[in-house]
């Protein structure tokens, strides 16, 4: 029965250009979601001092937060069908606001830790929320842009915070812009909740948005819902894997001085983000699937590089960002056409929660590989986790055509 209704019930992104106001709502959401993302690296060492934490500590705070983004990209599905987008929304929002007001406010460490549990989930119904609104009304374009607008943000939000911390006002103050940044973002979602509900027109067949009528089971008795979920697992666990580890393999396992690594591991990063802006212009000539597959296969040819000791870093990690930077997106664009538009609101927040769980479990693996055999090992461990990502993604293709 689920492949009956995937074969009667093909979806495509919306031809028609999106309202103006949704979409610039939207990039402004992306943006403000990745302030707070990275602000932690930089807040430590002052955090720490305040509740007198040992370096385990800030474990606690992204375990925590991870464990609530992944419960909420479970639920999503229901949220969405309870509440409705625009409220959704609204709601996640106003949560990471409160979440980020407690930052600025609680005077002991537990109830920092309850915090950071709020806006863990409520940025995980967001995630959920607005990818798969983006997947069914924004097309493979602005899918990809409005990820590099993410990537904008979480590049922002470390600024801020040195910023003020060089003036001396103190890491609370620094989460005291974000949370009012976001709580702003709350308040316009709230005004504009109805728009996000209301139909949206297009020129195909087909309506933009359909509701979510299955169920999370239905959702998962369908294989290709599957494959979606340990695709996005391997996919953030490269990109994650990589961007931790290849400073210490770099410094420690190769010799080079920290200017150079640190360089190297900069451009990585950067290449993601100037990745995701140049393919919002290639995926309208290519198309999100064959982006996927070439992309895919040219991730492992960078990771091949990268394990290579013999070959200059920014050769490997560069081509690697760039590979790496429309997976993510088109793998989020394609999951209305892939698994069925009655369920892919569930299926979006699984692919959210498994991208979750591969940044918890690959670098952490990466860990124990470079513990028990050395540094030497984790750039092979990065090779075989793209290797897998190609493999996944090519059996996924590979359903889909034949649906």
């Amino acid at each position: 029965m689920p492949e009956r209704v995937l074969r009667c019930a093909p979806v495509r992104p919306p031809e028609s250009a999106p309202r103006p106001a949704l979409l610039t709502l939207a990039y402004l959401a992306f943006i403000s979601l990745g302030l707070p993302d990275a602000v932690l690296g930089v807040a430590w060492p002052s955090l720490r001092s305040t509740f007198g934490l040992s370096q385990a500590g800030m474990g606690a705070i992204l375990s925590t937060a991870a464990v609530a983004y992944f419960v909420s990209g479970l639920l999503a599905g229901r949220l969405m069908r309870a509440l409705r987008l625009g409220l959704l929304l609204a709601l996640s929002t106003g949560l990471v606001a409160l979440g980020l007001a407690g930052y600025v406010s609680v005077p002991v460490f537990a109830l920092f830790l309850v915090a950071a549990c709020c806006i863990g989930f409520g940025s995980g119904a967001i995630d959920s929320a607005l990818n798969n609104y983006a997947a069914q009304n924004f097309g493979p374009k602005h899918m990809n842009w409005l990820h590099a607008a993410y990537s904008v943000g979480a590049a922002l939000g470390p600024v801020l915070m040195t910023a003020l911390l060089t003036r001396g006002v103190g890491w609370r103050s620094g989460y005291a812009v974000i949370g009012a940044v976001l709580g702003a973002l709350a308040l316009a979602f709230f005004v504009m909740r109805r728009q996000w509900d209301a139909p949206v027109p297009t020129t195909g067949e087909v309506p933009a948005e359909a509701p979510v009528t299955g169920s999370a089971f239905d959702a998962l008795r369908r294989a290709r819902v599957w494959l979606q979920i340990v695709t996005f697992f391997f996919y953030t666990g490269v990109e994650v894997t990589a961007g931790q580890w290849s400073f210490t393999v770099l410094t420690e396992g190769r010799g080079l001085d920290t200017a150079e690594a640190g360089t190297w591991v900069s451009f990585y990063w950067g290449s993601l983000l100037v990745g995701r802006v140049l393919s919002g212009f290639i995926v309208e000539h290519l198309g999100s699937v064959r982006m996927l597959r070439g992309s895919t296969a040219l991730a492992v040819v960078g990771a091949l590089l990268f394990a290579i000791p013999s070959v200059p870093p920014a050769l490997g990690l560069v081509l690697l960002g760039f590979a790496l930077a429309p997976i993510f997106p088109g793998l989020m664009s394609e999951t209305p056409r892939r698994v069925g538009t009655d369920v892919s609101a569930h299926a979006v927040g699984f692919q959210v929660s498994a991208a979750t769980a591969g940044v918890a479990v690959l670098p952490s693996l990466a860990g124990i590989i470079a513990e028990r055999w050395g540094l030497a090992y984790v750039a092979p461990h990065i090779l075989a986790c793209a290797v897998m990502l190609a493999l996944l993604h090519g059996v996924l293709s590979a359903s889909a055509d034949r649906a």
